[in-house]
């Protein structure tokens, strides 16, 4: 597994390999369907993140020291930018993500080329995550 460190540069790459947003967007697009299926039960309302204009439900469970996340939105793009955030933090201790600086977003410029209200939404996916590292430690 690679460290947080390398996954985040990856997408660093990963992004670099587009030079128009409009295709950064469909690679966000094509990670969001890549999205192991969130089982229907747990689309309720606690697990929904507050602050985003469409529903995007996160879970996660503690397991042997790390947290596993899965998510799902009703939103494409949504769906693709939780996708792209669990894919760097699932499996990290409450440590790591917790002390993240989550600096890697701006690096790829994914926050000033959203919509505002999908920039807000993807604070509260980030600021989420946080929070639940921080309930976790």
């Amino acid at each position: 597994m690679l460290t947080l460190e390398e996954k985040k540069q990856a997408v660093i790459e990963d992004f670099s390999l587009y030079d128009e947003w409009l295709d950064k967007y469909e690679y966000l697009i094509e990670l969001g369907k890549s999205l192991e299926a969130y089982p229907e039960d747990k689309k309720t309302e606690d697990r929904l993140i507050k602050g985003c204009q469409s529903r995007v439900w996160l879970d996660y469970i503690l397991q042997d020291g790390k947290i596993y996340f899965q998510a799902d939105s009703d939103a494409i793009i949504t769906k693709g930018i939780i996708s792209l955030l669990i894919g760097v933090y699932s499996g990290r201790t409450p440590e790591e993500i917790a002390g993240d600086d989550f600096a890697f977003i701006e690096k790829i410029g994914l926050k000033e080329n959203l919509s505002p209200t999908r920039a807000n939404g993807l604070v509260s996916m980030i600021d989420t995550l946080r929070t639940v590292a921080e309930n976790a430690r």
